[in-house]
């Protein structure tokens, strides 16, 4: 059976899309079957693979709001191995709707947890917000794996999101882990940079990965052409650090790479 990770931090901009497509293309590409499950109303994670809304597109929205079967909304990507639940901007409204739905917090759970039987790895990209979908999301997961940029401020919101996954994991989903805490957008030549990798690794020890993702121009402009960072520069920084960090985070899941 599989195992479901949600990536997931409430602050927009500090690569948690771009991780969760990079790092799911990354584990596909070493062979393993993966699916990426787009959360998030913006769609990034859905255009970033080339997926194009069609009239009759099922999407995540469709399997949470409307019981359609998950398996029906999956859709293939130029990778063999990854596929992709898409979304589109109807999950804008998903939360209003699922207000007085009856164990709405499992919504995604009940629809998503049979496919743990056909994948390795099940990546979630959460919405830039800790609403009902994130949750849902949470509620889901085995773990969750949060990015940080190495930005001024970073800590910020790192404890109210840990105090929301103690909530989840005591009324909720008490087997929820953290997968690891990943530090992204690093420039090594500026020194608040280093303050923020020392204040984390201080802070957060042993959760953080050693991979650090920097902040790399060609990793930046792979979604403007649909493509993941493995299908678009294999000789930039940026496919040399997501590829670290899938053989990292696969070690750290059993799996000798």
């Amino acid at each position: 059976m599989g195992k479901i990770v949600a990536i997931a931090n409430q602050k927009g901009g500090v690569g948690k899309t771009t991780t969760a497509v990079n790092l799911a293309a990354c584990v596909a590409a070493l062979d393993l079957k993966v699916l990426l499950i787009d959360a998030d109303p913006q769609a990034n994670a859905s255009s970033g693979l080339g997926f194009e809304k069609q009239d009759d597109t099922i999407s995540i929205y469709d399997c949470i709001v409307d019981n359609r079967l998950a398996v029906e909304a999956i859709q293939p990507t130029e990778i063999q191995q990854l596929h992709l639940l898409p979304a589109t901007m109807d999950l804008v409204g998903a939360e209003l709707e699922m207000i007085s739905f009856e164990r709405r917090e499992y919504r995604m759970k009940d629809a998503i947890y049979a496919l743990k039987n056909d994948y390795d790895f099940i990546f979630i990209d959460c919405a830039p917000s800790l609403g009902l979908i994130t949750l849902n999301a949470l509620v889901a997961a085995d773990s969750v794996l949060i990015p940080v940029q190495c930005e001024y401020f970073a800590l910020e919101g790192l404890g109210k999101l840990l105090n929301t996954i103690r909530i989840v994991q005591t009324n909720m989903n008490p087997s929820l882990a953290i997968e690891g805490i990943l530090l992204t957008m690093y420039t090594a030549r500026i020194k608040s940079s280093n303050a923020v990798v020392d204040d984390v690794r201080l802070h957060c020890k042993d959760l953080v990965f050693d991979t650090i993702i920097s902040r790399n121009v060609r990793l930046s402009e792979a979604p403007s052409y649909g493509k993941p960072i493995v299908l678009y520069d294999v000789k930039s920084t940026g496919f040399k650090n997501y590829l670290n960090l899938a053989t990292e985070f696969l070690n750290k899941n059993g799996y000798t790479i």
